[in-house]
């Protein structure tokens, strides 16, 4: 299991797997082909699919077109085998291909083929299933975050305090932004009003509000293409900072204590990501935005004070909740229903959490058997549901626009 700096990225929205990894893939090809006459691209899948609400095409030319004159070819019907966010990059000279790379974005910002991922980091932890890793806090009399570590060592708090220092930052810049996002839906920016009509609610109702504002804010400047951290990725990106930033504000928790909390929802994110998928157009949202509320709760509940157990039972519930959510953005833009779903899954992680801290520890269903099932349930929903915009919410948005 690769380093939590693997997990954490700073980038800009709104999609990691669509914007940041396209782009990442551009850079390296053209390094390999610094002197080709043209570049021409071919999307397939998912990628084909949304690419044009995720800015796909932007991300690509950003790097490619200022070299040399690229055409973008898209291809949502044809889904390659290894993963549905495939790539082809093709390097011309003289009006034919000298050189062809095929390479898949799968998720949080990653590059992989079908025998390895693009300058693959070294694996650091030796046990990458939860399960083993509170045995290890039991024989060792430690928690999750020592785990981290003990493995990633001292190095990681300074980069995991950027971490925290960015998303502070995004949340800042949210709350104070307004006007309509980008992309043609007319979604209004509402974290700012969320957030002033939080301070003239009392008690629990503006505690809720608060936590929808922080998290709306992220949400809207990753639909804007802002800088973001992908927790575990652009798309869920608002749910892992709204928490932490809400409990620090409300409840004074020293830096120190988040960037603790920060390391073990890692920790849960790293698991997901190693053993299933965080890419939605692989497993769909349960991926994304489930694994981002596992995160968020595991994290909050160790700022409670919870015991081994009860962080991983939280984490469990986190993402058992959110098993089978498609992925079905509207247009394929990163705004409906992923915006309102990260306000929603960062409410929930901190149920999640007084649930868990609430009980002894102790349940029957483990987050490792959640992650598996997971997996399954991904190969089984429809590539329909599967970030290609073609079922679901988005279908339904595009047959009721159409009848007007």
């Amino acid at each position: 299991m690769q380093s939590l700096r693997e997990l954490y990225k700073i980038g800009n929205g709104p999609s990691s797997s669509h914007t940041m990894g396209p782009k990442k893939a551009a850079e390296e090809f053209l390094r390999r082909n610094p002197g080709a006459e043209g570049y021409r691209v071919t999307l397939y899948g998912s990628l084909a699919a949304t690419g044009r609400g995720h800015l796909t095409d932007r991300a690509i030319l950003s790097v490619l077109e200022p070299a040399a004159p690229t055409q973008i070819v898209w291809q949502p019907e044809v889904f390659l085998p290894f993963h549905p966010n495939g790539m082809r990059f093709e390097a011309l000279r003289q009006g034919t291909a000298a050189d062809e790379w095929i390479i898949y974005s799968v998720g949080g910002g990653a590059l992989a083929n079908e025998h390895t991922a693009l300058r693959q980091p070294d694996d650091i932890y030796p046990l990458t299933h939860i399960s083993d890793i509170l045995t290890w806090c039991t024989a060792e009399g430690k928690t999750f975050w020592e785990y981290v570590e003990d493995y990633e060592g001292a190095g990681i708090w300074d980069y995991l305090d950027q971490i925290w220092e960015t998303m502070r930052a995004t949340i800042a810049r949210g709350l104070t932004a307004e006007g309509v996002l980008p992309g043609g839906l007319k979604v209004a920016r509402k974290a700012s009003t969320y957030m002033v009509k939080a301070e003239s609610y009392t008690d629990s109702l503006r505690s809720r509000a608060k936590i929808y504002a922080y998290a709306l804010a992220t949400a809207e400047e990753n639909a804007s293409g802002g800088t973001v951290v992908t927790a575990p990725t652009c798309g869920s990106s608002a749910v892992m900072p709204a928490v932490l930033y809400y409990l620090c504000e409300s409840r004074n928790f020293s830096r120190q204590r988040i960037l603790r909390a920060l390391a073990t929802g890692g920790l849960f994110g790293n698991v997901a990501k190693t053993n299933s998928s965080i890419s939605g157009a692989e497993v769909g949202c349960q991926g994304e935005v489930g694994v981002a509320c596992a995160m968020a709760a595991a994290a909050a509940c160790q700022l409670f004070g919870g015991t081994p157990s009860q962080i991983e039972y939280a984490a469990e519930m986190g993402l058992e909740h959110h098993l089978g959510l498609t992925c079905d953005p509207v247009c394929g833009l990163v705004q409906i229903p992923c915006i309102e779903r990260n306000a929603v899954a960062a409410a929930r992680a901190l149920d999640a959490n007084s649930y868990a801290n609430l009980s002894d520890g102790y349940h029957m269903i483990s987050y490792d058997r959640v992650v598996e099932v997971m997996k399954e349930t991904g190969k089984d929903i429809p590539s329909l549901y599967r970030e290609t915009a073609e079922g679901g919410l988005a279908r339904n948005y595009t047959q009721a626009t159409k009848k007007r």
